[in-house]
């Protein structure tokens, strides 16, 4: 008795009928599960918008500039510094006994070819300075962290050490 070949052979295909099924769920359960992450940016209160702005000389003397070159080279009232160096000459400047603190304004003026890290690096290290310098009058002033002081001692506190950071138009050098 011969047995045919058609007989031996198995059928070896699978039933792909509900795959799609399987892989619509699984798209479904991934999108739904992932998040997606997103930049918040630099969180910084804007002034109102005015169709003509106003705009007054100031002193000198009241003004801390800051400037980065396309080279990201960072230039301090002129001199070349490095970005860790640029808290503590904040510091000095806004607590000079030449002006009061809330006069105190801090520029700083870009090139259109600085990396955005060079900037943030030198924007968050003038708030570094100004965070300092409300943490220690805090304690001078309050005998507690600036974190542990009530509404009213924070917006005292802030009015006299408010952050006045300007940014000028970026340039080409």
């Amino acid at each position: 008795m011969k047995r045919s070949l058609r007989a031996r052979s198995v059928d070896h295909s699978a039933n792909s009928g509900s795959m799609a099924d399987i892989a619509f769920l699984l798209l479904i359960f991934f999108m739904l599960c992932t998040k997606i992450m997103s930049d918040q940016g630099i969180l910084v209160k804007l002034p109102q918008w005015v169709e003509e702005p106003i705009s007054f000389p100031l002193p000198e003397n009241r003004v801390f500039t800051v400037k980065i070159n396309a080279e990201n080279e960072i230039l301090v009232e002129g001199e070349r510094v490095q970005a860790p160096d640029i808290k503590e000459a904040a510091k000095s400047f806004i607590l000079s006994p030449e002006r009061s603190p809330n006069k105190a304004v801090v520029s700083i003026q870009n090139d259109r070819g600085t990396q955005y890290e060079t900037y943030l690096e030198v924007y968050n290290e003038l708030r570094a300075a100004y965070r300092e310098i409300r943490e220690d009058a805090a304690m001078q002033t309050y005998g507690k962290a600036l974190d542990r002081l009530t509404k009213s001692e924070k917006k005292d506190l802030y009015q006299t050490y408010p952050i006045v950071i300007s940014e000028a138009e970026p340039t080409d050098y």
